[in-house]
C-alpha cells in the first residue's frame, strides 16, 4: 500500500511538470527555529535536538518546507527555469504523544513551488492537484477547507494593515476572555494569537465563535487574491469549503492556506495541510521568492484507506513455477529469468517440491497461474500452464506460453 501511494503520487506529480528533492534528515537547528517560528509548539517543545561535535546544535527535521528552501538558496535554484517545482518523500520526528495517526516518526509526502508569479492560478493547480492523486489513490470522503490569512506586511503610514491589524484586534477579544481559556490558549495571546483558533478544546468553541474573522480585515489586494483562487478552482471543477478559523500552525505562511481531511481517522482527521508563504526564502537568507506547497501526512493516508477497506492485501503472483526433477529445475531457472524480464511476477521454489504441495503453496501466495515442470514436460518441450482459480490447464511450448502470459499479465 506504502508503495502504491507513493508510485501513483509520483505519476500524479509528474504530469504536472514535479521533480524529485531529498533534502537531509538533520538540518541546524537555527534553520527551523527562523523558519517554523521560535515561538511555535515545533520549535519549543518538539523538536529532537542535540550538539554536534562543533558545539553547534542540528535538529532532526519535523518538517521539509525549510529544508526544500535552504537547498533552493544555497544551490541557486532561482536561476532554474520559474517556477521551481519539487517534491519530497521520507521521515519527519516530532517529540509528541503518539497516537492514532500521529507518531514520533512519521512520514509526509511533500511539494513546494518555488519562484515566478503568486498568481492565483499557481494556488488552484496545486490544490487541484493534490485532490487529484486523492482520487487516484481512492480516498474516501474527501472535504477541502481553504482560507486567507492575508500579509504580513510592514506598517502603512504608521497603521498596521491587514494580518498584522488583524492579530492585534484577535488578541484585544482574546484578552477580554482570557479567564475562559486553557492554558495553552492564555499563553498562545502573547506568542501566536492565531493558534487560538486551531483550539480543539470544548469549552472553547463557542468563546471562538464569537471573535472577529480574518476574512473581514483582509487588505484589498489579499481579498482579491483570495477571491481568484476561489474563482480558479470552480474553474477546475474542484469543490471546498470555507473555514475562516484555518490558520495553519507555522509562522510562514500568508495568503491561501487549505487543509483536506479524510475518513476514519477519528479526531486526527486531516491528512494534508499546505499554504502559501512567499516571504520564506527571503526570511532564510535568499532573494525574494514566491512559494506555495503542501505536505501529506502519509502514515493518515495509508490508515485512510486501509479503513476502507482499500489496503491490506498481500501482493500474488503471476506464476508459481512448480518443478521436479534436477533436469526441470534448470530449466524452471532459466524460465523463473525470461519471464521476469517481461514484467511478470514469479515465484521459484528453491527446493523441489511435490506437486500437490507446491499447488498448495501457489494457491496461498495468491497465483494467477501454476507453471508445472517435470522431466516430461522438459522432455517433450510442452509445458503445463495451470489457471489456478478454475483448474483447467494446457499445455504450451516456451514461445506459446510467454506470449500467452505477457498478453494475459495481471495489474
Amino acid at each position: 500500500m506504502w508503495n502504491r501511494v507513493e508510485l501513483i503520487a509520483r505519476e500524479v506529480f509528474s504530469t504536472y511538470g514535479f521533480g524529485e528533492i531529498r533534502p537531509p534528515i538533520f538540518e541546524p537547528t537555527e534553520l527551523f527555529a527562523r523558519a517554523v517560528g521560535g515561538d511555535t509548539d515545533i520549535v519549543s517543545k518538539e523538536m529532537y535536538s542535540f550538539e554536534d561535535r562543533d558545539e553547534t546544535s542540528v535538529s532532526l527535521r519535523p518538517e521539509a518546507t525549510a529544508s526544500v528552501c535552504r537547498a533552493y538558496i544555497e544551490h541557486n535554484m532561482n536561476q532554474l527555469p520559474a517556477p521551481v517545482k519539487l517534491y519530497s518523500m521520507g521521515a519527519m520526528f516530532r517529540r509528541e504523544r503518539p497516537q492514532k495517526g500521529r507518531y514520533r516518526q512519521f512520514y509526509r509526502i511533500n511539494v513546494e513551488v518555488l519562484g515566478g508569479s503568486d498568481a492565483p492560478g499557481i494556488d488552484a493547480e496545486v490544490i487541484e492537484m493534490v485532490m487529484t492523486l486523492f482520487a487516484r489513490v481512492g480516498l474516501l470522503s474527501v472535504q477541502l477547507e481553504i482560507n486567507s490569512i492575508g500579509h504580513s506586511a510592514a506598517p502603512v503610514d504608521g497603521k498596521l494593515v491587514c494580518r498584522r491589524a488583524y492579530v492585534e484586534k484577535l488578541r484585544e477579544a482574546l484578552i477580554e476572555v482570557k479567564d475562559k481559556l486553557g492554558e495553552d490558549s492564555r499563553r498562545r495571546i502573547e506568542t501566536n494569537p492565531l493558534r487560538v483558533l486551531d483550539s480543539k478544546l470544548e469549552h472553547e468553541q463557542a468563546i471562538i465563535a464569537t471573535l472577529p474573522r480574518i476574512g473581514d480585515h483582509l487588505c484589498d489586494d489579499c481579498g482579491k487574491h483570495y477571491a481568484e483562487v476561489k474563482r480558479q478552482l470552480e474553474l477546475r471543477g474542484v469543490s471546498f469549503r470555507e473555514n475562516w478559523r484555518l490558520v495553519r500552525g507555522l509562522d510562514y505562511y500568508m495568503r491561501t492556506t487549505f487543509e483536506i481531511t479524510a475518513q476514519g481517522l477519528g479526531s486526527q482527521n486531516a491528512v494534508c495541510g499546505g499554504g502559501r508563504y512567499d516571504g520564506l526564502v527571503e526570511l532564510l537568507g535568499g532573494p525574494p521568492t514566491k512559494g506555495i506547497g503542501f505536505a501529506i501526512g502519509e502514515d493518515r493516508l495509508i490508515l485512510s484507506l486501509q479503513e476502507a477497506g482499500k489496503g491490506g492485501a498481500v501482493q500474488g503472483r503471476d506464476v508459481y513455477i512448480a518443478w521436479l526433477g534436477e533436469k526441470a529445475q534448470a530449466t524452471a531457472i532459466a524460465a523463473a529469468r525470461k519471464l521476469r524480464d517481461a514484467g511478470l511476477r514469479v515465484e521459484l521454489p528453491a527446493v523441489e517440491q511435490k506437486f500437490g504441495k507446491a499447488l498448495g503453496q501457489a494457491d496461498r501466495l495468491g497465483s494467477r497461474y501454476a507453471l508445472i515442470l517435470g522431466e516430461d514436460e522438459v522432455a517433450s518441450g510442452q509445458w503445463t500452464l495451470k489457471t489456478l482459480a478454475d483448474g483447467s490447464q494446457a499445455k504450451y511450448s516456451e514461445a506459446e506460453l510467454l506470449e500467452f502470459l505477457k498478453s494475459n499479465k495481471g495489474p
